[in-house]
This record gives structure tokens, sequence and C-alpha cells, in this order.
């Protein structure tokens, strides 16, 4: 992979680039009531691309019922000062999910898109937490009332692999 870096890169996500273990929480069901959660454990590599203004994350889930591979995807537009963030499910290799556009202020990143879950439509929110960017968080929430409430469905938390 080339490894010289772009004048101007965004540093947004040097965070996350490294090695990680990590311990996800996940609603049992999303946008049911449900307050069932599971939790598991995950590693994840992130590293840069596109000169710095993107970046690719290698993800191994540990789920209860088995283990599969996923990456998320992510390219910065200079233009307008956003990021895109995409998702491709191992389990699933021929659909990238929508991607959730956003941008950080303050250690923190907010990321929407507007996407279905179950034909349904729904309202997706990724909050990344660097504040503390050896420990970074991520969540991700859900609304079907177009962002007037949130259920939070899926967290993670990252440590240092090492």
């Amino acid at each position: 992979m080339l490894k010289e870096m772009a004048a101007g890169a965004p540093g947004d996500f040097d965070f996350a680039i490294g090695e990680w273990t990590v311990k996800h929480r996940r609603l049992k069901e999303r946008l049911t009531g449900c307050h069932e959660w599971i939790e598991f454990e995950g590693e994840m590599s992130t590293e840069k691309i596109l000169g710095g203004y993107g970046n690719v994350e290698d993800n191994q889930l540990y789920f209860p019922e088995g283990s599969f591979r996923a990456i998320a995807l992510r390219s910065y537009n200079a233009e307008t000062k956003l990021w895109s963030i995409w998702w491709l499910d191992g389990r699933f290799p021929d659909a990238l999910d929508t991607p959730v556009v956003g941008k950080f202020s303050e250690g923190v990143g907010l990321f929407f898109a507007d996407d279905m879950l179950d034909g349904k439509p729904v309202k997706v929110r990724f909050t990344w937490n660097a504040q503390q960017a050896e420990r970074p968080r991520w969540e991700q929430a859900f609304s079907v009332d177009n962002g007037q409430s949130w259920e939070i469905n899926w967290t993670m938390e990252f440590r240092p692999k090492g």
C-alpha cells in the first residue's frame, strides 16, 4: 500500500490508525423496545489510504453465533469538508451499506444517513468520540421519527493492542 501522505490531509481519524481490541455491545433487537444487550469481543486494524484523505478499517467480530469479517471505508471530501463512511459486511460481500456523512467538532464526529430497516425508513447516526484518543468510542443509533429521538443499538470501546 502506498504510504506517502498528501499535503493538507485531514487528521480527524488519526486516533483510529493502528491495531485495536474492541468491546462490542449490541441490542439483541433494534427498534422493538428491546433492552437486552449482547456483548462480544472483536479486533480492528486501521490504516490510511488515498494519501491520508481516507482510511480503511478491517474488523474481526466475534459474535456469539460465529465470527465474521467486515470493513469500514472512509473518504474525505476536501471541498465539502465532510467524511463519508461505508460498511461492508463479509457475510454479504456484494452490498455496501448506505454511507453516513458528517464531520468532527472538538473530538466528536457525527455522521448521518437516511436508510431502510425491515422495509421502513430510518435515520442512522454514527458518533465517534475521540476526546480520549487512546480510548475512542463509537456508537450507532437509529431514529424512526426523523431525528427527534434516537435508539442507541450498538457501541464499541477500543483499546490499543500490545
